[in-house]
């Protein structure tokens, strides 16, 4: 049975074999248009520093490298990826450059960080981007004391979500328990394992399309691996994730 809840003017879906927050003591997020909102204008920078980082390799124009990172991108998972295997680049050098961005674009979100502060137990964040964007970014949103540690691309080994092998080396790593632990994220495949390993998954989408990304990397995919949809987060730790876990 579905079930739908309005979160401070958004949808959030649920169904009635939806895993809770109740046993949760380990809270796990994405980056990525998941912890800031689209017209934070964070990923049209980095998606765009890795056109030209393709752009100077390959010495292309810029349409043609744009092409290329697409297929790299759908074929490999991410760009990083792809160069790795078809060219050996240097993975430090390549984070580096795409994540020289502008964060003066980036707000301070006080009702997040007052949400994920009041979350019971550790705080973790769980990117296929760096430590250091991931530490830049969250600190601009006034979010980064509350967590505990940042497992990136790098502790990843350079093996991306939605890899198995990333989420359990994370799990691993950090001594956490899937079936007390829970996911936020925002690409449904992503997803999949965590699901399968026994965490608790929420899917976090735009309010609004975000013309700067993919259909598919946006939509709120109603399937079996995902129990919670949201397109406020804020919003819906307050309303659907605290009172569960507080026991209130």
């Amino acid at each position: 049975m579905t079930s739908f809840l309005a979160v401070q003017g958004k949808t959030s879906f649920g169904t009635s074999d939806s895993r809770g927050f109740g046993r949760v003591d380990t809270w796990v997020f994405d980056l990525d248009n998941t912890l800031y909102p689209s017209d934070a204008m964070v990923w049209p920078q980095v998606d765009e520093r890795i056109t030209l980082y393709v752009m100077q390799l390959y010495g292309l124009d810029g349409i043609s490298a744009r092409a290329l990172q697409k297929h790299f991108y759908h074929r490999y998972g991410t760009t990083l990826k792809a160069l790795m295997v078809e060219d050996g680049i240097d993975p430090h050098h390549f984070l580096d450059f795409a994540h020289d961005i502008d964060h003066s674009t980036i707000r301070l979100d006080v009702a997040l960080g007052a949400a994920i502060e009041r979350l019971p137990g550790r705080k973790l964040i769980l990117t296929n981007g760096s430590r250091r964007h991931a530490e830049n970014v969250a600190a601009k949103l006034g979010i980064l004391d509350h967590f505990e540690d940042v497992f990136d691309i790098a502790a990843a080994g350079f093996v991306p979500k939605p890899e198995r092998s990333t989420y359990e080396r994370f799990l691993g790593l950090h001594t956490v328990d899937p079936m007390r632990s829970a996911l936020f994220e925002d690409i449904a495949r992503n997803l999949v394992v965590p699901h399968d390993l026994g965490m608790a998954t929420v899917l976090v989408v735009p309010p609004v399309p975000d013309p700067f990304r993919e259909r598919f990397e946006q939509e709120a995919v109603q399937e079996p691996h995902i129990d919670h949809i949201t397109s406020d987060l804020a919003g819906f730790l307050e309303a659907c994730v605290l009172p569960e876990a507080l026991g209130q």
